[in-house]
Formats: structure tokens, C-alpha cells, sequence
């Protein structure tokens, strides 16, 4: 790996994680807003410290474990840093169930958002979709059918991990969902501060994984997706800091996220099933989507128009 595809993809990574953290940088803005100092400046240190080191830190590695568990559990994290051959033979290897995996709980994602969530209509096809939500349960069905009836054709474990990414996706939105009730209870309920502190550490769990599985799609070098996806969970940390409602004004972030989904999972599940994608498309597509949609929230802020 020369010095401009490190660059490249740490710069992608960092992006990524910072505008699909923008959701998570509002509920904890408005969970912190009902705190006291004392919790408050404890999530903001400490909880900086888990989300960063122990969220972001032990997920890549826990992924690698549960991917290739003949590598055990400490060997998994120290061939991430490991130049051995036989080492990256396995990677190389088990590679395929992993990006199969997180590239349909992407493309799952995407298909939720687009389908049955409250969105700023950013192309006629939202509006369409939005007016047939009952379709998601249907469409995530036949492509989940679809993309495992041509892994199967591979391995079996190909078409495995196209389940498992699967029953990630409804696990984690189980809980986010609990989460979003959760949060709507505890800003005008009387619960501890330190109870609230946990509801955030959950939350940043859960949001977390969107990042973690997308930053696979760029690379598949754990220490660079631990540094890429460590600062952008630094600085997401710090728009909750600086205040969020500035952030709300960018109303079509999450859409340029969610389309940069849309591409991370459509090239996982592309890769798990063994063809190439260069290095520089993810990073690249990450940009461009991010700043066109950048741009028509600058536009919709000065103007009132997308």
C-alpha cells in the first residue's frame, strides 16, 4: 500500500464516519441537554474513550474473530497487524463471507431508510418510495433470496454470511428503535443522569456498526480502519459539543449518507461474490456524494431550494 492509498482511504473512513454519525451526534445532543454538568462532562471525556478506543477499537477486531475463528480470539488481533503470509492467506480467504455479510446489512439499511423512514425528499424516487413503504418488507425479502441463491452456487458459508448480515440489520434496528422511544422518554423524564449516560454508550454501540461493517468496504486493514473511523468519531463527538442545531440545518447530510450506503454495500456484497473494485471507487463515490449533497444543503440554507 503506497502513501496516497493510505491517504485516500483514512480520508474516506474519516468522512464516512462523520456524516453517518450525524444522527447519533443529535440524540446525544439532545439527551446531554437534559443533564447535569457533572454527567455531562463524564460522557464527554470517558465517553469519548469507549466510543473511540473500546467501541470502534474492538469491533473490526471482534468481526476478524468471528470471521476466522481458527486465527482465536488474541490471534485475530494481532494478525491484523501481521505481515505473515499464512495470516493474509486466511484474511484473503474468509474476506468473502465478511464483506458478503456486511454489504447485505448495508444494503438493508439503505433500503429501510429510503422505504420507511422520515427523510428531506432529495429525488422523486424518495417520494415514491416513501408512498409504498409496505414494499420494503417484500423487496429486502427477494434481494436477501436473490443474492443467497447465487452465493450458494459458491459456498455455503458465501451464502451464510448474506444471513447473518441479515439478522444483523433486524437485530441492531430492534434496538434502535427501542433506542428512539427510549430517548423520546428519558428528555422529559425525571432518570438519573447516569442512567442517560448509559442510554448514550448503547447508542453510540448501535451506531457505531454502520461504520464499522461500511469501513470495510474501503479496506479491509484494521489499523487503518481503526485511525480512519477513530477521528471521525472524535470530531462527531465534537459537533455534539458545538451544538447541533447547526447541524440540523444541513438537511440533505443523511441522504448523501444513506446513498454513500447504498454504494459501500452494493460493492461488499459485489467483492464477496469475487470481483475486483479498485481501491480509490469507495473513497472517491463517498466524496462525491457527500459533497453534492453538501452543496443542495448550502443551497436549501441560502435560498430555501434544493
Amino acid at each position: 500500500m503506497d502513501i496516497v492509498e493510505i491517504v485516500l482511504i483514512v480520508v474516506g473512513l474519516t468522512v464516512f464516519e462523520i456524516v453517518s454519525g450525524v444522527d447519533n451526534a443529535i440524540i446525544n445532543a439532545d439527551v446531554l441537554a437534559t443533564m447535569g454538568a457533572k454527567a455531562k462532562r463524564f460522557f464527554l471525556t470517558w465517553g469519548l474513550f469507549f466510543a473511540v478506543f473500546l467501541v470502534r477499537g474492538l469491533l473490526p477486531w471482534l468481526i476478524v474473530w468471528a470471521t476466522i475463528p481458527s486465527l482465536g480470539f488474541f490471534g485475530a488481533f494481532t494478525a491484523t497487524f501481521s505481515d505473515d503470509p499464512q495470516v493474509a492467506a486466511a484474511i484473503t480467504t474468509a474476506a468473502p463471507i465478511l464483506l458478503m455479510g456486511g454489504g447485505v446489512f448495508l444494503l438493508f439499511l439503505f433500503l429501510h431508510w429510503i422505504f420507511l423512514e422520515d427523510k428531506c425528499i432529495g429525488f422523486r424516487c424518495e417520494r415514491f418510495a416513501a408512498r409504498h413503504g409496505v414494499w420494503f418488507f417484500a423487496i429486502v425479502s427477494v434481494v436477501l433470496a436473490g443474492i443467497v441463491w447465487f452465493a450458494l452456487k459458491q459456498s455455503a458459508m458465501l451464502g451464510f454470511g448474506a444471513v447473518i448480515g441479515s439478522t444483523a440489520f433486524f437485530i441492531t434496528h430492534g434496538f434502535r428503535k427501542q433506542a428512539e422511544e427510549a430517548e423520546a422518554r428519558l428528555k422529559t423524564s425525571p432518570a438519573s443522569d447516569w442512567s442517560k449516560v448509559l442510554f448514550l454508550e448503547v447508542i453510540d454501540l448501535s451506531f457505531s456498526i454502520d461504520g464499522v461493517l461500511g469501513a470495510f468496504a474501503f479496506t479491509l486493514s484494521v489499523p487503518l480502519i481503526l485511525l480512519g473511523n477513530g477521528v471521525g468519531a472524535i470530531v462527531v463527538r465534537q459537533l455534539t459539543i458545538a451544538g447541533v442545531d447547526r447541524i440540523r440545518r444541513y438537511a440533505y447530510l443523511k441522504n448523501g449518507a444513506m446513498y454513500s450506503i447504498f454504494v459501500l454495500g452494493f460493492v461488499m456484497v459485489t467483492e464477496g461474490f469475487g470481483f475486483h473494485v479498485p481501491y480509490w471507487f469507495s473513497p472517491l463515490v463517498t466524496f462525491a456524494l457527500i459533497g453534492y449533497f453538501l452543496r443542495r444543503s448550502r443551497r436549501h440554507i441560502a435560498f430555501g431550494t434544493s
